[in-house]
């Protein structure tokens, strides 16, 4: 009598792999071209390439992976990371503007048949060492982190910003800071502002920097006092805190109140927060938007379109960066290109209700404090 294997005993044998020998042979066509089918090469008709993939995913077919990079030296992994936030390593995908980059760099990467693999904010080479990398992106990098110098040590191109430009191995897209920040500035002064203040991160990437010179310079060309506020932090607590130290008037807080005395008629906000919570801290402040304040903020909220009054935006095109940069890295990595190369990509400001200004409505704001407005509807921009 034999003894048959109860609980405990050997683990059953996983089903083997589907090969592509017996994909071709269940859809009757030879392996070439099966293989042609799935890899989108050769000359074969619609109805041959269907059939081939039609075939594979009912067999549940995968590529063998590892296969694959011995034949082509490519894992088809991109790795992505935020130079920021480096304290907080993961706080980037609570950002919009970094989830719509981060998601829109998968998506693209996806659709050129690679994946993208998440690393934490200020990665040490630790962690990406023992990956097989075939490029990574670093958004937003910081001049006193290493990791773009890591990365382009190893031989693993970079695609980053205009920080990295003229360096062999980097590649680039970016945005001109200076010309987007002077034309909201300019929108705000033609609507009737003169005491623009503005809010941003307590930063040192490449962008904020440019930020912060060229709200500076249209100061000076316009003879007007800079009023900046800093958020201590991200997130939507530490940057509603500095708009309102901002909009105070309390000079031993913050900048609020300019070296002329006055409170500002205008709120540039390039730190990110959730516009209905900035509405709000205006509002708190004794401010109606935008009869006493003009705002503008640089944002990729979609709620913005949707307070009452509906906020202008200045967006960065997260989408249109992510798409760039992904194409310039698989030309890289696919067809050889190894000249450093970089493209501009044009900013968009949305101007909506909360920056328009109706002749004759702006007033002193009040400084006593108001009920704060809760409910915001959402109509479509105007």
């Amino acid at each position: 009598m034999s003894d048959v294997p109860r609980h405990g005993g050997a683990a059953p044998q996983p089903a083997p792999r589907v090969r592509l020998v017996d994909v071709a042979r269940e859809a009757g066509l030879s392996k070439t071209t099966v293989s042609a089918a799935l890899n989108g090469t050769g000359r074969l008709s619609p109805e041959v390439r269907e059939k081939a993939r039609e075939t594979a995913r009912v067999m549940g077919y995968r590529p063998n992976a590892t296969a694959r990079q011995l034949r082509t030296g490519r894992a088809r992994l991109i790795g992505y990371m935020v130079g920021e936030f480096a304290d907080t390593p993961w706080s980037f995908l609570e950002s919009p503007y970094f989830a719509r980059l981060t998601g829109a760099t998968a998506a693209t990467a996806l659709q050129r048949g690679y994946a993208v693999v998440l690393l934490p904010a200020g990665s040490l080479q630790g962690e990406w060492a023992g990956l097989p990398l075939d490029a990574v992106v670093v958004a937003d990098p910081v001049p006193d982190d290493h990791v773009v110098d890591d990365l382009l040590a190893a031989r693993i191109p970079v695609f980053s910003d205009r920080s990295v430009e003229g360096r062999p191995g980097a590649y680039w897209v970016d945005v001109e800071a200076g010309p987007a920040v002077c034309g909201t500035l300019d929108h705000l002064r033609e609507q009737g502002a003169r005491r623009p203040a503005m809010v941003m991160p307590d930063s040192t990437t490449r962008f904020h920097r440019e930020v912060l010179a060229a709200y500076r310079g249209w100061c000076t060309a316009h003879g007007v006092a800079e009023r900046v506020g800093y958020a201590a932090a991200p997130g939507n607590g530490p940057v509603v805190q500095a708009v309102e130290t901002a909009l105070s008037g309390d000079a031993e807080a913050g900048d609020g109140e300019g070296p002329d005395g006055l409170r500002p008629d205008a709120l540039f906000l390039v730190a990110e927060a959730s516009p209905p919570l900035v509405l709000e801290a205006a509002r708190r402040q004794g401010y109606e938007v935008p009869g006493d304040l003009l705002l503008a903020c640089v944002s990729e909220d979609v709620t913005a379109a949707h307070t009452e009054p509906p906020v202008t935006t200045l967006s960065l095109r997260p989408e249109e960066i992510a798409q760039a940069g992904v194409d310039m890295l698989v030309a890289v990595l696919e067809e050889g290109r190894r000249e450093s190369a970089g493209m501009l990509v044009p900013t968009r400001l949305d101007v909506r209700a909360s920056s328009v200004r109706r002749p004759g409505t702006a007033r002193t704001p009040r400084t006593e404090a108001r009920t704060p407005q809760t409910e915001w509807t959402s109509l479509p921009p105007t």
